[in-house]
């Protein structure tokens, strides 16, 4: 598995989380643990989308350009 990145929703309040990893799986798992800094305000949080990459660079560059997106709704329901 390459490098990931991944888009997480809250299901209290309906934020969305933006990020990128190596292991979703645990990434994942610890932003749903009460040792998570920002993110355990807004928990439970679902995986929406991911996508892989093989190196570090162009996962970051695809963060930043989700990041920069106005609406991650529309985005997500484009890519269904």
């Amino acid at each position: 598995m390459g490098y990931i990145v991944y888009i997480l929703k809250s299901e209290i309040t309906n934020r969305y989380y933006i990020g990128q990893t190596f292991n979703i799986e645990k990434r994942i798992t610890l932003h749903n643990s009460p040792r998570a800094r920002w993110t355990k305000r807004f928990q439970p949080w679902v995986l929406k989308y991911f996508e892989e990459y093989q190196t570090r660079s162009e996962v970051i560059k695809r963060e930043r350009y989700l990041k920069s997106l106005k609406n991650i709704e529309f985005f997500l329901n484009s890519v269904g």
